[in-house]
């Protein structure tokens, strides 16, 4: 029986992609570019994805033998869910891959933005021990209120490591009630108006959809308190980033970064030479756990080619395949 031709966008750790190797064909494309994907992707029954390149209808239409599309992540907002869904493509993912590893990430950023972290860094090296210890004095955690923009797996538990280590007050803000999942923080579900008002550090865990992009515009960050911390490891465009530019040049707010509007950022882009600003290169996920985790998205792409249901789906596909891989017929 042949085996079935599974494409990697982009390499996934090691130890998964020799799993998949026992079970299927495995091939890495070259780089990322359209005209390159396209014509590989004509023959393979399964396709793996990260954060970058896109799964859209204009690739779907040259994959006619595709019959699972695997993220390895969370985020779905490079797939075209709806499209898969109409192909009879199953989309799955790793939502609980990567909730430690990013919750852990952003109060990693809380902290090296509050305690001056790269800064004091940059002063050791550069010769200006006491200098920058008289000049930039440190801010605690303890005592303040956290905002949580986004109160999902990774939100939540932002919010209890905060909760736990620093005694800081949670605020969030989702279109979910969860107050049960509140009630173990504990926490209190407020409008977007009051978590901006009210957050000394405002955390974003929000997926990217339309109505999500440029929430945070310029009127949002002005409406922030002055001196708040902005993180966010979510998605890039949830934050309008030139507006986020001005208000660290008027120096009303700092922040920590993990992704950003266009990635890479480009060189010489201006958040790279403001001071009251963390940046670090979408790497909250990418801890050996967070890695192993994600790239664990090979058995359900496995479970759809062998004919089995997916663990972690992300859609219900209509036609023209079954989970088994047989053409539905009228």
């Amino acid at each position: 029986m042949t085996p079935p031709r599974v494409l990697l966008f982009e390499p996934i750790h090691a130890d998964a992609v020799a799993w998949l190797r026992e079970r299927a064909e495995v091939i890495l494309a070259p780089d990322l570019r359209t005209e390159t994907l396209l014509p590989l992707v004509a023959g393979i029954d399964g396709l793996i994805i990260r954060a970058h390149a896109r799964v859209d209808g204009q690739l779907l239409a040259r994959a006619p033998r595709l019959r699972v599309v695997g993220r390895h992540g969370v985020g779905l907002d490079n797939i075209d869910v709806e499209a898969c869904s109409r192909r009879g493509v199953w989309v799955v993912h790793t939502p609980l891959a990567t909730v430690e590893a990013v919750a852990e990430h952003a109060v990693a950023l809380m902290l090296a933005v509050a305690r001056g972290i790269v800064r004091g860094d940059q002063a050791v090296r550069a010769g200006e021990f006491d200098a920058s210890r008289r000049s930039h004095p440190a801010r605690d955690l303890a005592g303040c209120t956290l905002g949580v923009l986004g109160f999902g797996r990774i939100g939540r538990r932002t919010a209890e490591i905060c909760r736990a280590a620093f005694g800081m007050t949670v605020l969030f803000t989702d279109a979910l009630s969860l107050s049960e999942e509140a009630a173990r923080i504990p926490a209190r579900r407020v409008e977007l108006a009051e978590l901006l008002a009210q957050s000394d550090v405002l955390s974003v865990h929000l997926p990217l959809a339309p109505e999500t992009t440029h929430l945070l515009d310029g009127r949002a960050l002005a409406a922030m308190r002055p001196g708040a911390i902005l993180i966010n490891t979510s998605r890039g465009a949830v934050i309008d980033q030139a507006a986020l530019v001005e208000a660290l040049r008027a120096g009303s707010l700092a922040a920590g970064l993990d992704v950003f509007a266009e990635e890479p950022l480009p060189a010489g882009h201006p958040l790279t030479g403001l001071t009251n600003v963390v940046l670090t290169p979408h790497a909250a996920s990418h801890s050996e756990e967070g890695l192993r985790g994600m790239a664990a998205v090979v058995e359900d792409v496995m479970r759809v080619l062998s004919g089995e249901p997916p663990r972690f789906p992300a859609n219900m596909p209509q036609a023209p395949f079954d989970v088994a891989g047989k053409e539905r017929r009228p």
